[in-house]
């Protein structure tokens, strides 16, 4: 029976923990408290002032900016923080609290778990290459297209909240985030080597795949040249990208088929640096997919021609073009957070579920087609499909398109986010905000919007109220209305039939 060791923080709170290691990544050796509610890391290495300085702001300070804040609740699904830093036999420590269950594999690999990863964390790898979905996770542990999205919006959210505070995390990658296809879930990790600009350089360059072309390129340079490029906000946003892109397409936006150099090492430099070039380049095709490269088991995810980053909608297809090609070498021209939050959400609201149960992904984006059809198994889909227009009013009598469009499916809610552009579905939004104002029905032959909660919501063709409870058919050309405040939304229905 390993002995439990009573400490106290150096904030003078008292910490426990049972005396055998129950895990060990790169720096650190990681123990359970007796209740296994935390888990206190210890590094290896002897950590110097500036060290300590950095723990003590990231446990103290920096915590309480983003934790102890209005709606600071919700970060706590966001993030893995580091709550304590303690001191023990010579080594400094952190206190953190352990994972949520659902970050923890169930059923692990197929052929009975035969990897041995039952149980173990999910880390974000084993969801981000075709070759680890379709060989090695067990299907239970797969989930649907649809979760990835919101695994992405989660990770997009909690970095946007990291840089408004002034943080770069300086090591963003899958290695570093927990996911959970199931749920939809994600969660940072490592927080423990923050970057503050001015204050605490980066410990690392970060993780081979994630990190930015700049500091790769010039690593070579000594650590005070000017010319030389450390992980920042800006990094992080190239790191988010690549790592948005994985998730979705189970591939790596940047490792083509071009040879750089004939040394390996010099190859890796420079496809991953100076010379990175996005594989699905509109021009420049020198670095795409070599097909007859690729393993059976690889496919058809990873190339490129057969699932092409178009799939992903027409709002991610411009942030991935200001990240892989405007931005790739040319950091202020990527993508924040924010945006790639933004588009992510949007590109949710054009989602379809498809027709075909057999279906590998089991969703698709709309692609505004006549004849809309499922990209990923070839099914068209069949009977009528209602696609909402969205409007929103800048005065009392003129609306205006917000380039937003919601597809509609049978039993699919309607928010308050899509009633009004002055509300985005994110970390803000009070509960009352987050239920549900309507729901769509396929109903003998027909779509119907059945009002939940709205006082406004107006049949504009037909020039008639429609009343809480009651229902309003979406047929070609409707107009409906669904809010009479500032920045309510007027809706057009297109019917799209096949």
């Amino acid at each position: 029976m390993a002995n439990i060791i009573k400490i106290r923080a150096t904030d003078g709170s008292p910490v426990e923990f049972v005396d055998e290691i129950i895990g060990s990544g790169a720096m650190k050796d990681v123990y359970f408290s007796p209740d296994k509610s935390y888990v206190v890391g210890f590094f290896r290495e002897k950590q110097d002032y500036n060290a300590k300085d950095r723990l003590e702001n990231i446990t103290g300070i920096y915590r309480e900016r983003i934790f102890k804040q209005e709606g600071g609740e919700y970060w706590k699904d966001s993030f893995c923080w580091p709550t304590k830093m303690v001191e023990y036999k010579g080594k400094i420590g952190v206190v953190c609290p352990t994972y949520q269950s659902q970050y923890f594999f169930k059923y692990g690999s197929v052929n009975n778990d035969f990897l041995g990863i039952k149980g173990k964390e999910k880390e974000g790898k084993w969801f981000a290459s075709a070759k680890n979905q379709n060989r090695f996770l067990a299907p239970e542990e797969r989930g649907v297209w649809f979760k990835y999205f919101q695994i992405c919006i989660r990770i997009s959210r909690a970095v946007k909240r990291l840089h408004a505070a002034g943080l770069a995390h300086s090591d963003l990658s899958y290695k570093n985030v927990l996911v959970d296809p199931i749920s939809g879930q994600a969660s940072i990790i490592d927080i423990d080597g923050l970057v503050i600009p001015g204050k605490f350089p980066p410990d690392v360059l970060g993780t081979p795949d994630f990190i930015a072309p700049e500091v790769i390129a010039t690593k070579h340079l000594d650590i005070k040249d000017p010319e030389r490029k450390l992980p920042s906000i800006r990094t992080d946003r190239h790191a988010l990208a690549v790592m948005i892109y994985m998730y979705l397409l189970y591939r790596h936006p940047l490792r083509g088929g071009k040879v750089n150099d004939l040394d390996s090492s010099k190859d890796e430099e420079l496809s991953m640096g100076s010379k990175a070039l996005f594989i699905e380049h509109p021009t420049d095709i020198s670095n795409s997919v070599k097909s007859h490269q690729l393993e059976s088991s690889q496919l058809p995810q990873a190339d490129p021609v057969k699932i092409p980053y178009t799939v992903c909608g027409p709002y991610l297809v411009d942030l991935f073009k200001k990240a892989f090609i405007d931005g790739l070498h040319n950091p202020s021209l990527r993508p924040t957070a924010n945006e790639w939050e933004d588009g992510l959400l949007k590109t949710i609201d054009l989602m379809q579920p498809c027709q075909n149960p057999k279906c590998w992904y089991k969703w698709f984006v709309f692609d505004n087609s006549t004849k809309p059809k499922c990209p990923f198994c070839g099914t068209e889909y069949k009977g009528q499909l209602p696609v909402l227009n969205l409007y929103s009013s800048r005065n009392a009598e003129n609306y205006t398109s917000d380039n937003y469009r919601l597809m509609v499916y049978n039993n699919q809610y309607l928010y308050q986010w899509h009633v009004n552009r002055n509300l985005s579905p994110n970390e803000r939004l009070t509960e009352e905000q987050k239920k549900p104002v309507g729901y769509f029905v396929f109903h003998q032959g027909r779509w119907l919007l059945v009002n939940q909660r709205l006082t406004d919501l107006e049949d504009k063709t037909d020039r008639k109220k429609i009343e809480i409870n009651e229902a309003v058919e979406l047929t070609d050309n409707k107009q409906i209305l669904l809010s009479k405040e500032e920045g309510g939304r007027l809706v057009i229905v297109q019917l799209v039939s096949n």
